[in-house]
């Protein structure tokens, strides 16, 4: 990923996307915050990796969908449990950056 934000959205959407199939649009709501340039840009990375399934359905509009492939769903423990983690301890990372900027 080219920039450093690029993991951290990487991350957010295969920890979204789980055992679902979800739509571009729903898939930009479940993770809070990205943009819909930087949701392409990384689902066509991860799309490119193998990690996940790109499917267009025939219709005006196009319906596309995306799903985890078997080596995305085999990395989402991995991505849960760091998720987890920052969740546990983002107070905690907020205030040492405080402390280290101050």
């Amino acid at each position: 990923m080219s920039s450093a934000a690029g993991p951290k959205w990487a991350l957010l959407i295969i920890e979204a996307l789980g055992e679902r199939t979800l739509r571009f649009t729903v898939l930009r709501d479940e993770v809070a915050g990205v943009s819909h340039k930087m949701l392409t840009q990384n689902l066509r990375l991860l799309e490119r990796n193998g990690l996940v399934e790109r499917r267009v359905h025939p219709a005006v509009p196009p319906r596309v969908e995306y799903t985890l492939t078997e080596s995305g769903r085999a990395l989402r423990a991995t991505v849960d449990a760091m998720c987890d983690w920052t969740h546990r301890y983002i107070a905690d990372i907020g205030t040492a950056r405080r402390g280290f900027d101050g």
